[in-house]
């Protein structure tokens, strides 16, 4: 039996309930409740789907990530979109951020077998989010101030089983 897997950063609660707060206008005012499924996050390893026996050398590979660097800060700042007519997303937008581009290259170091473009983001609409909507929201989001902190100092490890579920972390440090 297959289970998809993924690596990413979760900001605290306190933000996740923030964050959630814009998931439930997005399905309110915008017919787009596909966001309100996962809590918020970065993502710096898409899903991947791997038969669940193959499960442990996930966690091997996981645990070799090299994670010797300090913990850091990201700043959530304001929102972004993609822009595309099939897919529009808006998103919680990070400030530019070295440390988390160094960390998403010690991810890719490792898992390698997936070719992906690393833009940060923490999803509020997507998927059920139809073009006309995707326009309407843009209109208020773009210039909607959202601004935040938190500490990255692990990544997370994990497996869908009805729910995305953390399977497995690994800390920060030098």
């Amino acid at each position: 039996m297959k289970k998809l897997y993924f690596i990413a950063i979760y900001p605290p609660q306190h933000i996740i309930d923030e964050i959630k707060e814009f998931k439930l206008d997005f399905a309110v005012k915008y017919e787009s409740s596909k966001a309100l499924k996962n809590e918020a996050h970065i993502t710096l390893f898409p899903p991947f789907s791997r038969e669940v026996n193959l499960e442990a050398d996930i966690h091997k590979a996981f645990q070799k990530i090299d994670t010797h660097l300090s913990p850091f800060e990201i700043v959530l700042n304001g929102f972004g979109s993609f822009v595309n007519p099939k897919n529009p997303v808006i998103y919680v937008k990070p400030e530019n951020n070295e440390q988390l581009k160094m960390l998403y290259q010690k991810v890719k170091a490792i898992f390698n077998f997936m070719d992906y473009s690393f833009n940060p983001h923490m999803t509020v609409g997507y998927r059920d989010l139809s073009w006309e909507n995707y326009l309407k929201a843009w209109e208020v989001y773009q210039d909607k101030k959202y601004k935040t902190k938190f500490l990255v100092d692990k990544i997370i490890l994990l497996r869908h089983d009805q729910q995305w579920l953390p399977i497995a972390e690994k800390k920060l440090m030098l």
